[in-house]
């Protein structure tokens, strides 16, 4: 039995004004091009780093499109400060956070639990405005990551992959140093809802705004939940007939909570509580339903394989210039699968995480692939037939 995730209006001051979603459309939906002369990117002058977050352009992915027959949309998300969309809810949070008075400049320690992209943007955004950053981070992110993340100043603990039922998970972690010192401020990304009016009220509204409305479906990977509870539930807002999707990569138990309304099979769940969702892909998947990903309004969900997931990414490297990392590569992967589903000429539209810069020594080495049996497979660069 499928279900579909409770539809929750946000609570947010930007609710009041004259971008208040229509959620009574029923407006239908066909094959768009996008018009590059009305694609906005940033002009003019903006007012520090944190001003230049959103706005990114949205991409038309010509051989998935052409393979497919569907026109299929990538939100080039790295083209952010920070490189990620992460960007967008880092900012989101630090602004609310000095809102509410939690933030204090020049005595205030922002600490996170993070597998690295949201890192980055607290890191970069924290340090322009007089805060600490702190970080907690699984030991499956790459050196990229952590090296970069040392480099803009932040305070590193890495810390082993566990199930969340263990102390030592790094979200607990992240938690507990919080309670024992009054000077820090929980950033709380995949609790804190400023995580999902970062995308409802931005992301979002910049996919319709650039498509003109006419979109027939989305689709993206989730860990917070924020990207896909926010784009989600704002589309289906302005029209019912939009299909959103989730895919879920190895590991993760948001598969079965989209389709069964659990999050594992027994058996499934006896291995994840001990290991903790182990997979090449960072920042993505997780074994519980954060209050981000509650949001979410879904038709259904995929599953994507590790194989897949690599294949794509070198796919498009060879045939659309993408240099793009694992979740971006998943998503892609995840859009073809709903372009099967719908059929021909409509509008998919997903999102393009980070660049492949960051996964050099995984994703893009041949060695470290060698030794994770995850060679690409691809045997003729022309098919998707790679995508199972």
């Amino acid at each position: 039995m499928k279900i579909k995730l409770k539809m929750v209006r946000p609570s947010h001051d930007q609710d009041n004004n004259e971008d208040k979603p229509n959620s009574t459309s029923n407006s239908t939906t066909t094959t768009t091009t996008v018009d590059n002369k009305k694609t906005s990117f940033h002009t003019g002058i903006s007012n520090g780093l944190i001003d230049t977050v959103g706005e990114t352009p949205l991409i038309k992915i010509e051989s998935l499109s052409k393979a497919t027959g569907c026109t299929i949309l990538g939100k080039a998300e790295y083209m952010n400060p920070g490189g990620s969309p992460k960007d967008r809810v880092a900012k989101s949070i630090i602004l609310d956070g000095e809102k509410q008075g939690k933030l204090i400049a020049g005595k205030t320690t922002i600490v996170e639990a993070t597998a690295g992209s949201t890192g980055i943007s607290l890191a970069m955004f924290g340090k322009s405005r007089g805060y600490n950053v702190e970080l907690y981070i699984p030991d499956n992110v790459s050196k990229e990551k952590v090296d970069l993340l040392e480099m803009l100043g932040a305070k590193i603990n890495i810390v082993p992959i566990v199930g969340m039922n263990n102390a030592s998970h790094f979200m607990h972690c992240a938690y507990q140093r919080c309670l024992v010192d009054k000077s820090t401020f929980y950033a709380n990304q995949f609790d804190n809802i400023s995580n999902f009016n970062a995308h409802f009220y931005g992301t979002a509204k910049e996919i319709w705004q650039q498509t003109n409305g006419k979109i027939d479906g989305f689709v993206c990977a989730a860990g917070t939940g924020g990207t896909l509870g926010g784009i989600s539930n704002y589309l289906k807002s302005r029209s019912s007939n939009i299909e959103t999707w989730l895919i879920d990569p190895p590991g993760s138990g948001l598969y079965s909570l989209v389709n069964t309304g659990v999050i594992f099979d027994v058996r499934d769940r006896l291995v994840v509580d001990k290991f903790g969702p182990r997979s090449f892909y960072e920042g993505v998947g997780v074994n519980r339903k954060t209050e981000n990903f509650a949001k979410a309004v879904l038709n259904g969900a995929f599953q994507g394989t590790e194989q897949e997931g690599v294949d794509m990414a070198h796919y498009l490297l060879r045939n659309d210039g993408l240099f793009l990392g694992g979740s971006s590569a998943l998503n892609c992967a995840g859009a073809v699968k709903l372009a099967r589903k719908l059929g021909p000429g409509k509008t998919i539209v997903t999102v393009l995480c980070d660049q492949g810069h960051r996964y050099t020594s995984r994703l893009y080495n041949k060695d470290w692939l060698a030794e994770n049996d995850l060679t690409p497979t691809i045997l003729d660069y022309n098919s998707l037939d790679f995508i199972k």
